[in-house]
């Protein structure tokens, strides 16, 4: 038996021993009598033995779950099974993120870098600068994780739950300084949810399709009758992956360093696949060109019209640049929201979007949709406390709304990011917060009868976006006010 307490079974294999809680107590004994006699603190240092032996209980049913090969490169996974052991699981689950990162940049790489990033990145100027595997680490983690769910590498289930692991390890790992206490079972429980969701996940038949449509389209030229086949597996998409598809099509169009028979082969294809794109996603591409067009990136803006032009969507290009500016305070907004001392930077991007749309809450309706959805974003909080400052402005541009704008903020809910956001304690209170704000502005029953449903809701709230006939009031009152 070796020192440590660990004993190799069979070539391969490694087994706990029975005095494997003796080890850890004596090795802890020793390492506190040595921190104590210089002087440091020794209490609330190392999660208890009983924890850290909870998570060796289990750990060898999650690590059968991945393959030899991979093992061999999974150096966090080593490392986070050091620091449990240790009872360092703050530590612990720093290294479970960081292998669940680098394990989906590789997934992103191995798919499609470039359609990843004109999905993951909405903002052009921030887009147009990103263009290697390097440029990933440009990217907040909420960026990857949102990007590779939108994508198909990752599942609606699967987001929310790394959502919330995220979370955690901003809040309770050794990424910053907290008093936190993470239990064994939780910590075995993240790191299968990572191995589940993430490491080991296969890709979906329709992902795998899309990969080869877009790596088959920049290496090989379609005719009309290759194009006619090639589009005939649209119909079978869901109305997310269409949108995202029609984004990665967009994308190659605009592309300074698109082959001209990459171009030729998405005039070929956009067309077919427009149909299948919701109101929402057509109106974001015309906005696109707009701010092209506003940044003087007069290339990029010739690409944007020619696709416009090939789809036949002249009509979604906005009257007014002020649309396009209005989009760009958005992105900032949201990108500040995101970032590190979002509580100081944030204000500040509030005030300008709030000066772009005006006393009486002017926003042209090709953006209102992404504009109400991301003020109802940045109103939830970033589940880590308000900035006060900026949650002012927001009120006063909540209460411009008008009555469909009022409707479509409290039925936000639909999508899976802000879904997400309700399963947190601050974004819920903030919820409800805009419930009644937006409420007073709402007479239509359809409106009301929803209303009344989320007030008496009594399930946990980022339920309700998987509750059927709550979903379909949803969708029809949103279909029936313009909006997908």
């Amino acid at each position: 038996m070796s020192n440590n307490g660990i004993v190799p079974a069979v070539p391969g294999t490694i087994t706990p021993s029975s005095d494997y809680k003796n080890d850890l107590q004596v090795f802890e004994s020793g390492l506190m009598t040595f921190i104590g006699q210089h002087g440091l603190p020794t209490d609330n240092v190392l999660v208890s033995v009983p924890e850290r032996i909870k998570v060796f209980n289990n750990v060898e049913d999650v690590l059968t779950l991945l393959t030899a090969d991979h093992k061999k490169q999974s150096a966090y996974v080593s490392k986070f099974i050091a620091a449990a052991a240790s009872g360092l699981f703050d530590a612990a689950l720093n290294y479970l993120w960081d292998e669940t990162i680098f394990e989906l940049r590789k997934r992103v790489v191995k798919y499609d870098l470039e359609y990843f990033f004109d999905i993951a990145v909405t903002a052009p100027e921030k887009r147009k600068k990103l263009k290697t595997e390097e440029h990933l680490s440009l990217l907040d983690d909420n960026e990857l994780i949102r990007g590779a769910s939108e994508m198909g590498l990752i599942s609606d289930l699967g987001f929310k739950h790394l959502d919330y692991i995220r979370y955690m390890r901003n809040w309770a790992s050794a990424a910053h300084p907290n008093q936190n206490q993470i239990t064994g079972l939780q910590l075995i429980g993240w790191f299968e949810t990572c191995v589940r969701e993430v490491i080991t996940l296969p890709e979906t038949n329709t992902t795998t399709q899309i990969k080869a449509l877009l790596s088959n389209m920049k290496a090989h030229a379609l005719d009309a009758n290759g194009a006619q086949q090639v589009s005939g597996f649209f119909v079978s998409l869901t109305a997310d992956q269409c949108s995202n598809l029609m984004a990665g099509f967009f994308g190659i169009y605009t592309n300074d360093g698109s082959l001209p028979l990459a171009r030729d082969n998405v005039k070929l294809l956009a067309p077919k696949l427009w149909p299948f794109v919701g109101e929402s996603t057509r109106k974001i591409f015309g906005v696109k060109y707009g701010q092209f067009t506003a940044n003087n990136d007069a290339t990029r803006a010739t690409w944007a019209r020619q696709f416009l032009d090939g789809v036949g969507a002249a009509s979604y290009i906005p009257d007014e640049i002020r649309s396009a500016e209005i989009k760009t305070a958005v992105d900032e907004l949201l990108s500040a929201h995101i970032g590190f001392n979002n509580f100081h930077i944030e204000p500040s991007f509030a005030r300008r979007l709030e000066s772009l749309v005006g006393e009486k809450g002017d926003v042209p309706a090709v953006i209102m949709e992404h504009y109400v959805e991301s003020l109802v974003t940045v109103f939830l909080t970033n589940t880590h406390g308000v900035a006060n400052a900026a949650d002012t402005i927001y009120k006063r541009l909540l209460s411009m709304l008008s009555p469909d704008q009022a409707l479509l903020a409290i039925l936000a809910f639909r999508k899976v990011n802000i879904s997400s956001k309700l399963q947190f304690t601050l974004p819920k209170i903030k919820f409800m917060e805009l419930v009644d704000i937006a409420k007073t502005k709402i007479s239509s029953p359809q409106g009301v009868d929803v209303i009344n449903i989320i007030v008496s809701y009594t399930a946990p709230l980022d339920r309700m976006r998987a509750e059927t006939k709550l979903m379909e009031k949803v969708n029809a009152i949103t279909k029936s006010i313009g909006f997908s």
